[in-house]
């Protein structure tokens, strides 16, 4: 798997280009700025762009707008975003154009590296990646408004914070020990109780969720 990677941290670049290579990542650049990193992919198009979401000049979105701009010019290539904070908005903007083959996580979970590069896996298998942290704002938020959310039993909460995160059916049952079936029967409540149309597409069904719990429960109809 062939990996870009854009921080302006020097030593949080050649921290993630050392443990991806050890894991069997092939690092074809590493670059400081947004500019930088479009002229990089133009150049020689990788598998994925790991990509901090402030950058030079400014410090502010330049590496959200990169990300933008990839998903239009470089659709083949997966976009894995890192923040240093909780910004749903931004979040919300990445998957706007579409939840396939993108991820925005915390810069917190670079850590943990079986996390990291599970996520690597996952955007360059075309699937979405969702921070549980941001996921988790999210629900609270909802939680916090009188709506149906109120209305989900407990476990049924878990499992919507699952299919935000961008898991799968299967994925939910692994990761809470529930049946097949019984994955079904929640994510058919969940659905059923929030309004949102039910599809057999992960990425359509994590955007749907994900812009139900930010607030706009009639979007997520379309």
């Amino acid at each position: 798997m062939r990996v870009i990677l854009a921080d302006d941290s020097v030593l949080l670049r050649e921290g993630l280009a050392r443990m991806l290579s050890e894991s069997g990542f092939e690092v074809v650049a590493q670059v400081g700025d947004a500019e930088a990193l479009l002229a990089a992919v133009d150049a020689d198009p990788p598998d994925v762009c790991i990509v901090d979401i402030r950058m030079p000049p400014t410090n502010t979105t330049e590496g959200l707008r990169a990300a933008l701009h990839l998903r239009v010019h470089h659709p083949k290539v997966a976009v894995l975003v890192l923040s240093q904070y909780v910004e749903t908005r931004y979040a919300m903007e990445l998957l706007a154009q579409g939840a396939d083959g993108v991820g925005y996580l915390l810069k917190d979970r670079v850590g943990d590296v079986s996390e990291l590069l599970a996520a690597l896996r996952s955007v360059v298998a075309g699937r979405s990646v969702i921070d549980p942290t941001v996921v988790g704002r999210l629900v609270g938020r909802r939680r916090r408004q009188a709506d149906p959310v109120e209305t989900l039993t407990a476990r049924e909460r878990e499992v919507l914070g699952q299919m935000a995160e961008g898991r799968s059916n299967r994925a939910i049952g692994e990761r809470l020990f529930l049946s097949p079936k019984t994955v079904e029967a929640h994510v058919s409540a969940i659905f059923s109780k929030l309004g949102i149309e039910d599809t057999p597409d992960d990425n359509r069904r994590v955007l749907s969720v994900l812009t139900w719990l930010r607030g706009d429960g009639e979007g997520a109809r379309s």
